[in-house]
């Protein structure tokens, strides 16, 4: 029997009478850069809390290139008795928190100062059009993060709150 899982993300284009807020930009087929301006993957699409109404994370195709660096990468053991993962072939999806990107729009490139690409490249990916569930963005932004304590109810009350979803994009002047 499949469960339901109670969707919490939905990609802009799928809900209707919502779209990029004016004075913002589609950053929709721009390059993701890391820390080191690498580019690491392109913005496929904007994902919104549909509670908190608006975008929270860019979901990011993958570079091949950044793919096969890290093909087997398997998390290292966090507790004893806990799974490590590996990427399956077709996986080449990330999510990205809004509030860890900045906005170039003269290069029209969306830049992520805080990760890097061994980061993303030994980060759990998903195939395009999975639902996500909130497992996965918990371990997401721990992964990225600095903070292995945050957030450890299993509920999304409040998670939108941190830092890391902070305005809804941040420009580079």
């Amino acid at each position: 029997m499949m469960t339901k899982t109670n969707k919490n993300l939905f990609n802009l284009d799928e809900l209707s009478g919502y779209k990029v807020a004016e004075n913002y930009s589609d950053v929709r087929g721009w390059d993701v850069k890391d820390a080191n301006n690498r580019i690491i993957g392109k913005v496929d699409h904007l994902l919104v809390n549909k509670t908190d109404e608006r975008v929270v994370y860019l979901d990011v195709e993958v570079d091949e290139t950044l793919i096969e660096e890290e093909h087997n990468t398997y998390q290292s053991k966090v507790n004893e008795g806990l799974h490590e993962f590996v990427n399956k072939e077709g996986e080449n999806h990330l999510i990205i928190p809004i509030g860890m990107a900045v906005i170039d729009e003269k290069n029209k490139s969306v830049n992520t100062n805080q990760i890097d690409s061994s980061t993303f490249a030994k980060a759990k990916r998903f195939t395009k059009g999975d639902a996500i569930d909130f497992a996965y963005e918990l371990y997401l932004v721990r992964h990225y993060g600095r903070d292995n304590t945050i957030h450890n109810s299993n509920s999304v009350d409040g998670f939108y709150d941190r830092e890391e979803f902070n305005n809804t994009f941040h420009r580079k002047e």
